[in-house]
């Protein structure tokens, strides 16, 4: 017979092994993220990335990295280390770290807003798909970061389709593909404003829970304005499941259970000082 306290422990133990599983997945996105801009990059920026276009070209990867950084550091913050440990030279640390990556995030949100705004500078192609074809160096936009070269062999795909070219780039497509690609781009948005708005709350909670602060009203008020946010989130992951690529999907939802797991932190936290 299994003992009720070796079967909470247990419990215990793969609850832990859960949400590190999870922390695991979302920093081998990184890579899979990298490798996704990476091929776009070869299409949207031809003649090279330049240093002042890094984050547009390389935008999810890099917002990736620095969130999958900060999500460490929430870790720490609400359940690795403990209140004492949580002073001194280790905060300064954990602060450093953390600035350092909303420097990042900030500019990943500017980068899909730059992006969106590329995207809405959109002008009717000069010629039809198969002219463009033979003149060579255009490329045909399939969904959203994919593209392949504008060939004899594809160009009848775009016969009757009315087309649309990117402003900066030699870039042709159907205009239904570019309107559901803006969309995407509209969530791109809608979806990295709302997670600056729960990283910047959850920070609050976490500074005034060191400083024993956190009243359980502030909490109550948090909740109600983070599950608004969550859900907002949970909206965009929908939307992408539906309309864009997997990853973006997976990627959307682990981050939501990521941080149900920063909240369920904060929340035991709360209750043990409560308690005191």
């Amino acid at each position: 017979m299994v003992s009720l306290a070796g079967l909470s422990i247990t419990r215990y133990g793969l609850f832990r092994l859960f949400k590190y599983a999870v922390y695991c997945l979302l920093s081998y996105n990184v890579y899979a993220f990298f490798v996704e801009n990476q091929a776009a990059a070869g299409t949207v920026f031809a003649d090279g990335v330049s240093f002042g276009k890094i984050i547009e070209a390389y935008n999810d990867s890099i917002d990736t990295l620095a969130w999958v950084l900060l999500l460490l550091v929430f870790e720490l913050e609400t359940w690795g280390l403990s209140d004492e440990k949580l002073k001194g030279s280790t905060k300064w640390v954990l602060n450093g770290i953390s600035a350092f990556c909303y420097v990042f995030i900030v500019y990943s949100f500017y980068g899909y807003v730059s992006e969106m705004v590329s995207l809405s500078h959109l002008l009717p192609a000069a010629a039809s798909a198969c002219d463009l074809a033979s003149s060579g160096g255009w490329s045909m936009v399939l969904e959203q970061d994919d593209y392949v070269a504008l060939t004899a062999a594809n160009c009848g795909s775009l016969a009757d389709a009315h087309l649309l070219r990117l402003a900066d780039a030699q870039i042709v497509g159907a205009a239904t593909v570019w309107r559901e690609i803006q969309w995407l781009s509209w969530v791109d948005v809608i979806n990295a404003g709302a997670w600056l708005m729960v990283v910047a709350i959850l920070s609050f909670d976490v500074w005034l829970q060191l400083r024993h602060e956190l009243s359980n009203s502030i909490m109550r008020y948090s909740s109600v304005i983070k599950g608004l946010l969550y859900f907002t989130l949970l909206i965009c992951a929908i939307y992408w499941g539906i309309n864009g690529s997997f990853l973006d999907f997976w990627d959307a939802f682990l981050w939501l259970v990521a941080f149900f797991f920063i909240e369920m932190n904060l929340f035991e936290w709360h209750a043990e000082t409560s308690a005191e």
